[in-house]
């Protein structure tokens, strides 16, 4: 059955009412489109951006803090009261060192360290062996050439002839060996040649490369801490310069 029509009277009526009713009850259209953000506008410039931050006008923290339950830092260093020893490196030179017991060594050579004392240590005399001519024009040849084409060092003369016997000979004598050796390259690090550190390893002892600077801190530290029976030091100066071989 159809739904009446409404009559005209009521139409009317019903529009008169609609248009009396408060701005705020009567109905809006819908919208399915969202409204326009506001427009977001930077006040400032890009160069004042830059300079809106300033550097506080002092330094000063006020008076310091007498509370017993803050924290003493110089109490944390657990070596503070422990005596170096007297092979402790106190100077990288580039062409020697300075160690805490006066001793020092400016000819060029490097320093091998082992139980506490210091020798004279010249690896590159190894390649100089057998050759004609002056001794010191052959090392000093030589002396760069530790290094090989493919930038490992050391493998001196290869094996089974004698050559890494000659380098570490002291390790091989000394008793009890140490625990670890500690490699110094010179100003920078290089791959260490397979027969080199197979030789080390077979007197039971391990191998740590660094360079010269970074091995002598690393000595003086485990050296203080462990003790100079169980940490050796193979130091080559600081201003040797590979050459290649």
């Amino acid at each position: 059955m159809p739904l009446p029509t409404p009559s005209p009277h009521l139409l009317r009526h019903l529009r008169r009412a609609t248009l009396s009713l408060p701005s705020t009850l009567a109905p809006r259209p819908i919208s399915l489109s969202s409204p326009p953000l506001p427009s977001l506008k930077s006040t400032t410039s890009p160069q004042n951006r830059l300079l809106s931050s300033s550097p506080p006008p002092t330094h000063d923290r006020g008076p310091p803090s007498s509370e017993p339950t803050q924290t003493n830092f110089n109490t944390l260093d657990v070596l503070s009261s422990t005596t170096p020893p007297t092979s402790a490196i106190d100077a990288c030179l580039a062409d020697g060192f300075h160690f805490d017991n006066g001793l020092k060594i400016d000819d060029g050579s490097g320093a091998l360290i082992v139980g506490g004392e210091v020798f004279g240590w010249r690896p590159w005399r190894t390649l100089a062996e057998g050759k004609e001519g002056g001794r010191e024009r052959e090392e000093k040849e030589k002396k760069g050439e530790m290094v090989d084409r493919k930038g490992v060092w050391g493998g001196f003369g290869g094996e089974g002839n004698g050559g890494e016997e000659a380098v570490w000979g002291v390790l091989g004598l000394v008793w009890p060996k140490p625990d670890m050796l500690i490699l110094g390259l010179g100003a920078k690090t290089y791959p260490l040649a397979p027969g080199t550190r197979r030789y080390i390893n077979s007197l039971g002892i391990r191998v740590d490369v660094l360079d010269t600077r970074n091995a002598a801190a690393q000595f003086n530290l485990l050296a203080t801490e462990r003790g100079v029976g169980d940490i050796a030091a193979a130091l080559i100066p600081v201003g040797w310069r590979a050459g290649t071989r």
